[in-house]
C-alpha cells in the first residue's frame, strides 16, 4: 500500500508541476512519521524519500538510532526545554515560533559547534490554536534572528485550517509566498499537507508534508 501511495504522489505531484511550470525535482516530499514504526518509516526509504518528519523529539531519538541515511525535520510545536535534544539529530527544525525558542536554538547549538537550520512558522489564519509569527511582524523577527550565528534562517513554514475544500487553503499558501518573497525570494516554503498539497504546490511550495497521503489507504480518493 505504501508504495502504490508513493507512486500516485507522485504522479500529482507531476501532473500539478506541469500545470504550473514548475520544475518536479525541486519539491521535497517530506514523510510525517509520527506515530508510524521504523518498519514503515524503513520501507519509505527504500523507496526513495529520505526526508523524515517527526512532531515529538523522543520519538524521534528512539527512530533516530535505527534509520540512517535520512534527514529528519522537527514539524511538530518545540518546547525550549527539548532543543538540546532535537539539535542532536534535526536537520531542519519547520516550528520556530517565536525569538526566545530561536535564541534558545542558537544557545544550545552554539555549544555543539553547529549551525542550525530553520524555517519560521508564520500564523496565515487567525485560528487561535495555530503556533507562529504574525505576519505583519514577521520582517522585524527576521533582522533579530538573522543576528544569531548559531541559527540559519532557511524559509518559513506554515500550516493552513482544516476545510472541506481544498481550494480554500490557497490564500494562506499565497500570503506566505508574498512574504518569503518580500523577505528572500530565494527561502524554502515549507506548506500543503495530505489534503491540500495540490494547491500548496501551485501557490510555491518546495516542501510538502506528507502523512496520511503515504501511509493510509482512504486518504488517497482518484
Amino acid at each position: 500500500m505504501i508504495k502504490e501511495n508513493i507512486e500516485k504522489v507522485r504522479q500529482q505531484i507531476l501532473e500539478i508541476c506541469e500545470k504550473v511550470k514548475t520544475d518536479p525535482s525541486k519539491i521535497t516530499i517530506l514523510c510525517v512519521a509520527k506515530g508510524r514504526s521504523v518498519q514503515e518509516i524503513l520501507e519509505v526509504v527504500s523507496l526513495g524519500i529520505n526526508h523524515i518528519g517527526e512532531n515529538r523529539v523522543q520519538e524521534a531519538l528512539e527512530k533516530y538510532k535505527q534509520i540512517s541515511d535520512v534527514k529528519w525535520h522537527m514539524v511538530g510545536h518545540l518546547q525550549s526545554n527539548k532543543v538540546r535534544d532535537a539539535l542532536k539529530i534535526f536537520d531542519l527544525i519547520h516550528s520556530v515560533d517565536s525569538v526566545s525558542l530561536a535564541r534558545q536554538i542558537n544557545k544550545q547549538a552554539h555549544k555543539m559547534n553547529k549551525i542550525q537550520d530553520i524555517l519560521l512558522e508564520v500564523k496565515t489564519s487567525q485560528e487561535v490554536r495555530k503556533f507562529g509569527f504574525k505576519p505583519e511582524l514577521l520582517a522585524e523577527v527576521c533582522e533579530e534572528i538573522i543576528k544569531f550565528d548559531n541559527v540559519k534562517i532557511k524559509g518559513l513554514m506554515t500550516i493552513a485550517p482544516l476545510v472541506d475544500n481544498a481550494n480554500e487553503t490557497r490564500p494562506y499558501f499565497s500570503k506566505l509566498r508574498q512574504l518569503r518573497d518580500q523577505l528572500n525570494p530565494d527561502w524554502l516554503l515549507s506548506m500543503g499537507m495530505s489534503d491540500d498539497f495540490e494547491v500548496a504546490i501551485e501557490e510555491g511550495a518546495n516542501i510538502i508534508r506528507l502523512g496520511r497521503a503515504i501511509f493510509e489507504r482512504q486518504c488517497l480518493i482518484f
